[in-house]
């Protein structure tokens, strides 16, 4: 059946296949009006009347195809011949037509067809006579109130003289007493002529730049000719700085516009291609003025399938020219929600006078109401997500004290005075540090060099060499900071106060830390399962519903007015590459992450959203002395080490100090281990067989060995004393060399030396945060108190209704509907792992609730204080939901999740804590009869007779099966319900069994949400009930596992279609599914390959590493399932097993 499947996707996506089904129809054949499926039902006829050019494009083919799947809906295209040389009333006969103008079209005639047969047309066709004048386009947009740049008409077709005054300057033009300084734009009033001039001024060298149709690679050339054309009309206008972008825009109807930026053909005339050929867009987020610009030009010029173009200028946008129906190229999604759209339009307009038994499916301006994990459907209001980087390469550090005044002056050059502390990113100040190491090396090797530099000679080799790396600067990989000590550094004994006190600095040179190939996946599938949250992101199966992959409710929603994105980055290059890749996975958007970088991810440090203070970091260095000297005891812990070091009882930290026992032993025992490892590497680096082997990312066994030679040198210091602060950095290396290195490395011992650094790093890192929960709490505070107001003010602002001043409608009131104008509001914080503790410290500390009365909230803590640790891609994810049927002062009215997940699993050790489920005393004590074994929950609880265990295992993927088959994922983990928090664990990856014991059985009665095992078995159940119900349906019902797709464009068949054609006699009032059926829901999670409720995984292989696969649970909490106890009565008596 999966081959099935995969022919039936070819289907779609082969650019050199013909219209397939759709049919070139024969002009004397009009049996198919008013026709049907062979048993009788009638289907609406789609006639697309165009020049075969644009009839049989790739655009066209694509949303044609997809058209075509609309169970009611058959397409016929007009042969040219039969367009051009037959008379109209021998055209096919049509219920709706879809018709434009082209090079060569004969309108006219179209105008006569509909008149003839009084179809349902798309695009208005006597609109397009005005289209195809730049004088009226310009006249409509003002009357409509639309931006346009200033302009004036030379009309020398106009008997009147006034119409055609023109007087030419050297730097201006006066066009009918409207004056227009150099540069100014020349177009000519038909919009069917593109040679469009742009002249300059003289103090820029005068001349032209010409623009026209593309032609190969070149869309515009310079002249010198500085003289304006002398013959025919022209528009003149302002020339508007747009720094060299374009934005086109298309919008399928009122309420929906896709948008793309291109290279300003104006810039240099080269048309930028891609390695395919294609022109390189780029991918761009309307705002809110301009969505509604979109559906004013839309309706001005009743072209429901319209493009325009957009000129972004001097925080404004302007429409300078509107092309009628156009498509967009090479977008699966456009072609999905295309033809979705129309789809709709069509049925909604047209299946009443046919008696068609359709009904309107969930749309784009319906509210977006979805379930909730407290079991009422409710309206979400906003999204806030904190979010930790993807895998990154380890971060390095180099300290050195220096005095030298070229420091001081480029210190004093950078305002570090005011500061006290300096950071320099950019290449040119990166080039002046570089420029003094040098010229201290060439100081030293003249012998002219003071001792002191001398004996700084090593530092200033490694300073040189790495700011030499990559052959070029980037703040993204490396930066320097220099911070004023007015006294030195602090003195290393007794003997050294007689040494009189000098001002210094200290330079820090970090590099490092990047974001790795494995990173930007990471985020990127996190970004597209993300979408899963949102209003009908949960992937219905309805025929002619293109919600094969999942999410795609929120690209739909984002592409109308109803969608408020911003995301937030702090200024690491890591944490920006992220956002950016979790963006371009969020919105499918397609191409590099630089362009997605700089149109969507704002800096959070402008307004110091994610800046430290620094008070917090003199509680934090308090707190880290302190463990440092619990941590350096030569014995094994006693209850009060216990009580000292853990003093919040963290579930995760006893594990951890039961596995250490003896700290200085354990320490010295990862110090054999990495000497062992630097023996590997120096093995391997002189081996000629190996020495020329490239590790992960570049790297080289030379540089291997200094990372780590430099963790062993500085681990074990020369007193004789080990290091603590160096744990976190040696987890961070030994993690990455096993997920990424181990292949090439084969260290026997590398799962060793990650199982006791992981467990050190398990107590130190939390603990550096604070050992007391007063000391976690300020130091959190401290740290993330910026990034909690804008929080706050992100859910007030939804709450209270205080809009900021933007331009917002409501597609609703065209539609009659009188609920009042919601949108969704999206914010997204992509920051460091300090950040991510310091907030999970703040609500895990704040008393936001009562941990002894709450018993939901106790569970949640239970389980935060089993994690180990916050991990890459972490998450923190607040949803606000509203009932607009309460009271607006009501408790009731809004409602409020808290997510959580603790990030990817590395790949070793992935038998993470499961996620706590919860159901309220009310519900248990209404359904005490019904106490069954259903419960599949994982909470840790004491043992008990009563409890069972079950193992769960996941087979890795290999790499020549990753797209063939795709294993199940069977989740124990139950829903959290209830007022203020959900929490989900990742599933594990990897050929690992292990056990996990089960909850007690706790009765649910009808709020029960089934996850994991049960839902597995439900689904088998209910397939076989659905079996009985709809003839022709088995073979779909065998579809379990669909290979996942790794393409950044989302698979967007429709999954539980079947085609008018294959499958006639079935019966299709089952197909047209509510939008929360139980069948659309559960087949949209068999698809996935798990059951629904739980976490949703994803695997991938990793770039460039030996079978690593990562799994990151990402936060549900929207697909909340319906009743099953309803359709199938004995389903109280599964289990999970």
């Amino acid at each position: 059946m999966t081959k099935v499947l995969f022919d039936y996707d070819s289907m779609f996506y082969d650019s050199t296949s013909s219209l397939g089904d759709i049919e070139l129809c024969d002009s004397s054949d009009t049996s198919l009006v008013g026709s049907g499926l062979e048993d009788g039902e009638k289907v609406v006829i789609v006639g697309v009347c165009a020049m075969s050019k644009k009839s049989q494009s790739k655009p066209m083919k694509e949303i044609l195809t997809r058209l075509q799947e609309f169970e009611y809906i058959k397409v016929t295209v007009f042969p040219e011949d039969i367009i051009l040389q037959k008379p109209v009333e021998e055209w096919p006969v049509c219920d709706c037509l879809i018709s434009f103008h082209s090079k060569g079209f004969p309108l006219d005639k179209a105008i006569q067809y509909a008149q003839l047969h009084n179809p349902y047309v798309i695009n208005n066709l006597h609109m397009q006579y005005d289209i195809q004048d730049r004088r009226k386009v310009y006249s409509i947009l003002e009357s409509e109130g639309i931006e346009i740049p200033r302009y004036a008409v030379l009309d020398r077709d106009s008997p009147d003289p006034k119409h055609h005054e023109l007087v030419e300057s050297e730097d201006h033009v006066e066009v009918n007493g409207v004056v227009f300084n150099k540069p100014f734009v020349e177009k000519p009033v038909s919009a069917e002529d593109h040679n469009i001039y742009i002249y300059y001024p003289t103090s820029a060298g005068g001349g032209s730049q010409r623009l026209f149709r593309k032609i190969g690679s070149r869309s515009s050339v310079y002249s010198p000719e500085s003289r304006v054309r002398k013959t025919g009309s022209y528009i003149y206008e302002d020339f508007m700085p747009t720094d060299g972008t374009d934005v086109k825009v298309y919008t399928v109807g009122p309420d929906y516009a896709h948008a793309e930026a291109r290279k300003s053909p104006a810039l240099d005339g080269k048309v930028e291609r891609d390695r395919e050929g294609k022109e390189i867009r780029y991918p761009v987020i309307l705002n809110n003025a301009e969505k509604l610009i979109s559906r004013k030009v839309c309706l001005a010029f009743k072209q429901a399938v319209c493009g325009f173009d957009l000129l972004r200028a001097n925080g404004k946008s302007f429409v300078c020219d509107v092309n009628g129906f156009s498509f967009v190229k090479n977008s699966n999604k456009y072609y999905d929600d295309c033809a979705k759209i129309l789809g709709n339009m069509i049925l909604r307009e047209l299946a009443p006078t046919l008696h068609i038994p359709w009904s309107v499916p969930f749309q784009l301006d319906d509210p977006p109401i979805v379930p909730t994990t407290f079991g009422k459907m409710m309206e979400l209001r906003c999204v806030v997500g904190v979010i930790r980087h993807g895998d990154r390469t380890p971060k390095q550090k180099m300290k050195v004290e220096v005095r030298h005044p070229k420091f001081f002056e480029i210190f004093e050059k950078y305002d570090g005075y005011k500061q006290g502390h300096v950071k320099l990113k950019k290449p040119k100040q990166l080039q002046e540090i570089l420029d003094t190491a040098r010229s201290l090396l060439a100081e030293i090797q003249q012998h002219e060099a003071d001792p002191e530099i001398e004996e700084k000679q090593g530092k200033l080799e490694q300073l040189k060499g790495v700011l030499e790396m990559y052959g070029h600067f980037s703040g993204i990989n490396r930066k320097v900071q220099m911070k004023y000590q007015p006294k030195g550094r602090p003195r290393g004994s007794s003997s050294d106060d007689d040494r009189p006190a000098e001002p210094s600095l200290v330079l820090i040179l970090k590099w490092g830390g990047e974001l790795t190939p494995a990173g930007r996946i990471q985020a990127e599938e996190l970004g597209r399962i993300f979408r899963c949250m949102y209003p009908g992101g949960q992937g219905r199966h309805l025929a002619g519903e293109y919600s094969g992959a999942q999410g795609l409710g929120l690209l739909r929603l984002h592409s109308t007015f109803r969608h408020d994105l911003k995301i937030y980055a702090s200024d690491e290059g890591r944490v920006q590459m992220t956002a950016a890749a979790f963006a371009k996975g969020l919105l499918a958007l397609e191409g590099e992450l630089t362009p997605i970088l700089v149109q969507m991810v704002k800096s959070a440090n402008t307004n110091g959203l994610l800046d430290n203070d620094c008070d917090s970091s003199k509680f934090q260095n308090m707190c880290k002395a302190r463990l440092h000297e619990l941590m350096q005891l030569d014995r094994d812990f006693t209850p009060e080490d216990r009580e000292k070091i853990n003093p919040c009882n963290s579930s995760s930290i006893t594990d951890a100090l039961d596995f250490v026992k003896n700290p200085v032993k354990c320490c010295k025992h990862v110090h054999s281990l990495i000497k062992s490892l630097m023996d590997i590497v120096q093995i391997k680096k002189d081996d000629n067989k190996t020495k020329d082997a490239v590790l992960y990312h570049g790297e080289t066994w030379e540089l291997m060995g200094r990372r780590w030679g430099k963790i062993e040198k500085d681990f074990y210091t020369k007193n004789k004393i080990f290091d603590i602060s160096k744990i976190p950095d040696i987890y961070d290396c030994i993690k990455y060399d096993l997920q990424h290195n181990q292949h090439t490395l084969q260290f026997e011992q590398a799962e060793e030396l990650y199982t006791y650094a992981k467990y050190l790093a398990d107590i130190v890192i939390p603990q550096e945060y604070g050992l007391t929960s007063q000391e976690k709490l300020t130091i959190g505070q401290g740290i993330c108190t910026p990034l909690l107001k804008k929080v706050r003010a992100d859910l007030q602002r939804n709450i209270e209704e205080n809009e900021e001043s933007v331009n917002r409608l409501n597609p609703r009131y065209s539609h009659g509907v009188s609920s009042p104008g919601r949108h969704v509001r999206t914010r997204l914080y992509f920051t460091s792992e300090s950040h991510v503790h310091s907030l999970i410290t703040v609500l895990r500390h704040g008393g936001l609730m009562d941990i002894i009365k709450d018993e939901q909230w106790r569970r949640a803590m239970e389980y935060v204080s089993m994690v180990s640790e916050l991990n890459y891609m972490s998450q923190v994810v607040i949803m606000l939901y509203e009932d607009p049927t309460k009271d607006p002062f009501s408790d009731e009215r809004f409602h409020v999740e808290l997510h959580f997940s603790p990030g990817v699993n590395c790949c070793v050790q992935k038998n993470l804590p499961p996620g706590p489920g919860f159901r309220p005393h009310s519900r248990n004590e209404s359904s005490s009869t019904k106490t069954s074994s259903s419960n599949t929950s994982a909470t840790p609880t004491p043992p008990d007779d009563r409890k069972s265990q079950y193992s769960l295992r996941i087979d890795e993927e290999s790499e020549s099966t990753l797209d063939d088959e795709r294993a199940i994922s069977k989740a124990s983990t139950e829903t959290l319900e209830g007022k203020a928090s959900e929490l989900f664990l990742p599933l594990s990856s990897g050929k690992h069994r292990y056990h996990v014991k089960s909850s007690d059985p706790i009765p649910i009665g009808n709020s029960h949400t089934v996850c994991g095992n049960e839902a597995a078995h439900l689904a088998k159940r209910l397939n076989e009930e659905l079996a009985r119900q709809e003839k022709n349906r088995s073979s779909r019902s065998c579809m379990t596992n669909r290979a996942s797709s790794p393409e950044p464009e989302p698979r967007s068949k429709s999954y539980d279609h079947k085609s008018p054609k294959k499958d006639k006699e079935s019966n299709s009032s089952t197909e047209k599914r509510h939008r929360h059926s139980i069948a659309g829901q559960m087949n949209y999670f068999k698809m996935l390959g798990f059951g629904w409720g739980g976490p949703i995984s994803f695997k991938k292989m990793t770039l460039g590493s030996t079978n690593s696969l990562f799994s990151t649970a990402v936060i549900s909490g929207s697909s909340s399932a319906p009743n099953l106890r309803d359709m199938i009565p004995s389903a109280t008596s599964v289990s999970g097993k």
